[in-house]
């Protein structure tokens, strides 16, 4: 599929996503998409229930990780979150940078927008902000933000060399960021690569580790630390629906593996 159709697989699935709870968000392995049937398998996200700030209307559990455990946000930081979704890593963003920093979520969806500005006013937080924009071309300023968050999202941008090139003018020189994404070591089947559900569930959407590394640092990035890393192991009930018993039995083999990582990155001086 082209870059464009991608992308609007992505709007039209999260749209519907945004108008579900998170208990059914999480019923499903194609976040959003019938095809788990009603079966419960949380197989993406992190508890972030523990955490300072956390919103419960905001928490769509949709994250394959908590970036801001290892972002190093301090206080007076201005921080953007990208694909914010409903404002969930925003809202525990905040309570690093203070009364003096401020957040800024950039998603892409109007539906998710709308939700996430919907939990903001009932928070009467006044350094938090979301914007319409898309990763790969964002309607940003140069040089603007010291952190740079996201949560499973740049694996659904086509082009991720732009994406981290956009990431890259957008931070001030010496800034950083902290990406919880998914990657793929092996070859990832063919008939997962063309599935649009499993595109908006994270999967065919992700690349090898070693490219994704390798992208980041063609940018101009360094100092590229993985902080953490687990393996998702995808039920063999869903992989049935997209490929054969062969195929379903090369992958329990460990012939290609999907994995979340949280990444940080430096923009050097």
């Amino acid at each position: 599929m082209k870059a464009e159709e991608l992308k609007l697989i992505v709007k039209d699935k999260y749209g519907e996503i945004a108008l579900q709870s998170k208990n059914q968000n999480q019923s499903s392995c194609c976040r959003g998409s019938d095809c788990c049937d009603d079966m419960d398998y949380t197989i993406f996200s992190d508890d972030y229930t523990r955490l300072e700030g956390y919103n419960p209307d905001a928490d769509l559990g949709l994250g394959c990780g908590i970036p801001t455990e290892y972002a190093g946000i301090k206080k007076g930081d201005h921080v953007l979150d990208l694909g914010s979704g409903a404002g969930n890593d925003c809202f525990v963003a905040r309570t690093f940078v203070g009364e003096e920093g401020k957040v800024t979520g950039l998603d892409f969806t109007d539906a998710m927008l709308e939700k996430a500005r919907i939990n903001l006013e009932k928070t009467g937080f006044a350094n938090i902000d979301f914007i319409k924009g898309d990763i790969e071309n964002m309607p940003l300023p140069d040089h603007t933000f010291d952190v740079v968050i996201s949560n499973c999202v740049l694996n659904l941008v086509p082009d991720k060399e732009k994406a981290f090139r956009e990431i890259y003018r957008i931070l001030k020189p010496g800034g950083h960021f902290s990406i919880s994404d998914v990657v793929l070591e092996g070859s990832l089947p063919i008939e997962l690569k063309e599935a649009a559900e499993m595109y908006a569930g994270c999967v065919s959407g992700a690349v090898k580790k070693s490219v994704y590394l390798t992208t980041i640092e063609e940018q101009g990035f360094s100092d590229i630390t993985i902080h953490k890393e687990k393996q998702i192991i995808i039920p063999d009930e869903i992989l049935a629906n997209y490929l054969p018993t062969v195929e379903v039995e090369a992958a329990k083999q460990g012939e290609f593996g999907i994995f979340s990582i949280t990444v940080n990155v430096t923009k050097p001086l």
